[in-house]
């Protein structure tokens, strides 16, 4: 059984490319019933026409409260069948109206490694404060932006004085890579959240084998 999803985007949907080849892959067991937008010149609108994928545009500017926004969302998508929703470059805040009609089934991607560089631009954010280390993170949407469960992260290296397009690129590949996987863990219900901790069942990585994928930026050297 493929989980109906909806995916929601304000932008290009890079992403939403991502999700669409897996798909057609068939490595993601899901079926988008709905590309929705708050932009009617978001491209990825169409990135999803093209694939014959249904989309909606709802302007946000059109409605009285970020509530009366979300109900029409929320109206729209239950419409379409959706069980699950995919936040990929949806640059809205959503209120409990919409987190209450999909409990435990929205996840959003962000380009930072939360919980350091919330908001609107996390990559830039990033690279302005000289972290030696950047990434992306896909969690669970709660009331409060980015601060939901972690699910997944990935972890780039940043360098001194590159440009802040080579970085945001490194970290959008990642964004490619772990969106799809926390999807396909959703639509197997492999995830659980215990107190903010995010479970995944039948993890193919031993205890005994984690320090392999640590990732230490500049390079330790001989001895250390």
């Amino acid at each position: 059984m493929s989980l109906p999803i909806a995916v929601l985007i304000s932008g290009g949907g890079s992403n939403l490319q991502s999700i669409i080849e897996k798909m057609e892959d068939n490595i993601l067991d899901v079926d988008i019933r709905m590309v929705l937008s708050n932009k009617a010149d978001a491209y990825g609108l169409k990135r999803a026409e093209a694939y014959g994928i249904p989309t909606s545009v709802l302007n946000h500017k059109d409605f009285g409260s970020r509530e009366e926004f979300d109900a029409e969302m929320v109206r729209v998508l239950k419409e379409a069948g959706v069980e699950a929703v995919v936040m990929a470059g949806f640059m809205r805040i959503i209120t409990p109206v919409f987190l209450n009609a999909f409990p435990g089934k929205i996840i959003n991607i962000h380009p930072a490694i939360l919980p350091s560089f919330p908001g609107v631009d996390g990559q830039s954010e990033a690279a302005e404060y000289g972290v030696q280390l950047a990434g992306c993170t896909v969690h669970f949407v709660n009331e409060k932006m980015d601060n939901g469960a972690v699910i997944i992260q990935a972890a780039v290296p940043a360098y001194p004085g590159e440009k802040e397009d080579d970085l945001r690129e490194r970290i959008l590949k990642q964004e490619h890579r772990i969106l799809p996987q926390a999807i396909q863990w959703l639509a197997k219900e492999r995830l659980t959240i215990e107190n903010r901790f995010v479970k995944l069942a039948e993890a193919d990585v031993a205890a005994a084998e984690r320090d392999v994928f640590s990732l230490v930026n500049p390079p330790l050297e001989k001895g250390f």
